[in-house]
């Protein structure tokens, strides 16, 4: 996405001098703080929670019920010395903790989502993002996040190219959905295609699935 969430793993350090290291539960405050800044006013963030005290409050548990219960030892979750990002990964065969078909786990989200105005087509959303997701072994990156003040200065790459040596060692796919087509770019150089599109109902938002074949060489 082994050793899941060993904090004691050696750090990997990218091109750009960000060195990436596993996370573990000594992390995870500090994470689940990190992502609700970098997520706070990503579309589909905006779109699920449209009022801005519920969407801190919804991605708050989201994240906290992500990492704390369900990456630690299911997932790979990678950050920096410092946690100014963190990646989620999901390895090939694992089942996906990310999946909000676990009603059971998610409830307390659920109920933001009622509370945030429109829960009927967010689930129906997040239902087609789980529908179209490739059934051939691959990664998924299920979320990567850098906190604002340090975007642009190679987090998300060094996060990245962490786990992407191991899928080109295995020569296995990765898969992603991604929430900015701006942020297509900064995929595409690491070696994902876009494979279509992910709309709402109400073309409130669209996703992007992406995908990078085995063996797709880096930029």
């Amino acid at each position: 996405m082994s050793g899941w969430g060993d904090s004691g793993a050696g750090q990997l350090p990218s091109a750009g001098g960000v060195a990436a290291r596993r996370a573990g539960r000594a992390d995870v405050a500090d994470l689940v703080g990190v992502l609700v800044r970098a997520f706070e006013d990503d579309p589909v963030s905006t779109y699920l929670f449209p009022r801005r005290h519920v969407r801190r409050r919804g991605l708050r548990r989201f994240f906290r019920i992500q990492l704390r219960r369900l990456f630690v030892d299911t997932g790979e979750i990678w950050t920096t010395s410092d946690r100014l990002g963190a990646a989620l990964w999901v390895p090939p065969g694992a089942t996906h903790p990310a999946s909000w078909r676990d009603l059971v786990v998610l409830a307390p989200v659920l109920a933001d989502l009622v509370a945030g105005g429109r829960p009927a087509a967010s689930l129906r959303l997040l239902a087609e993002v789980e529908r179209v997701r490739p059934s051939e072994p691959h990664w998924y990156l299920a979320t990567l996040g850098t906190d604002p003040p340090a975007q642009g200065h190679g987090v998300g790459s060094a996060l990245l190219e962490a786990v992407l040596a191991t899928v080109d060692e295995q020569h296995l796919p990765a898969y992603l959905e991604s929430s900015k087509e701006a942020n297509i770019s900064f995929y595409t150089r690491h070696g994902f295609e876009v494979t279509g599109e992910i709309r709402s109902d109400d073309g409130g938002v669209t996703l992007w699935p992406m995908w990078r074949r085995a063996g797709s060489a880096r930029t």
